[in-house]
């Protein structure tokens, strides 16, 4: 197996062997005040979970997270990588028995159920993918996928920017 300080090297090419050893201690300590930009920074060069969780436990991501995403949201609006940890994120709650969609426990509202397919078919013949929705509205394509679902509440001025964008004049119930 590979040393942390080689795995670090990877990703942060551009630092000495002196930062290198910061990092590493960084890492190690999430309450370190760097912590969330450096994981940031390294999240968004890293596409290997299996490398990151050698770095920082599945615990440790799982906990810090939202805040590490948070941060990212700020200083970059849209970034593929991170709806792609948002993903790997997910799985791990799932896997490890966390459910943040209890509310859903049976099956989601007819509402919902509803104003996502009509989102689906308006978005499908348009030509659109959930990213280029998502996008044009400023929400993420996970959180596009889970309207389309009907597993996620949205606001009024969400829906209103969704049938904005795909020209819905009419949602009928």
């Amino acid at each position: 197996m590979k040393s942390k300080i080689s795995i670090y090297s990877k990703y942060f090419w551009d630092l000495s062997a002196k930062a290198l050893k910061e990092i590493e201690e960084i890492i190690d300590n999430p309450k370190h005040s760097k912590f969330i930009p450096r994981m940031v920074a390294l999240l968004s060069r890293c596409h290997s979970p299996k490398e990151l969780f050698s770095l920082i436990s599945q615990e440790n991501f799982i906990k810090y997270w939202p805040r590490i995403k948070s941060y990212w949201k700020k200083i970059a609006p849209y970034s593929d990588f991170r709806d792609w940890w948002q993903t790997i994120y997910e799985s791990l709650l799932e896997k490890e028995g966390y459910n943040k969609y209890k509310k859903f426990k049976g099956r989601p509202s007819q509402i919902s159920l509803k104003i996502g397919k009509v989102i689906r078919e308006a978005r499908v013949q348009k030509n659109l993918t959930q990213k280029e929705l998502g996008v044009q509205v400023g929400i993420s394509q996970p959180d596009i996928s889970m309207i389309e679902e009907g597993k996620k509440n949205i606001t009024i001025e969400t829906l209103f920017r969704l049938c904005k964008v795909l020209g819905i004049k009419k949602i009928e119930f």
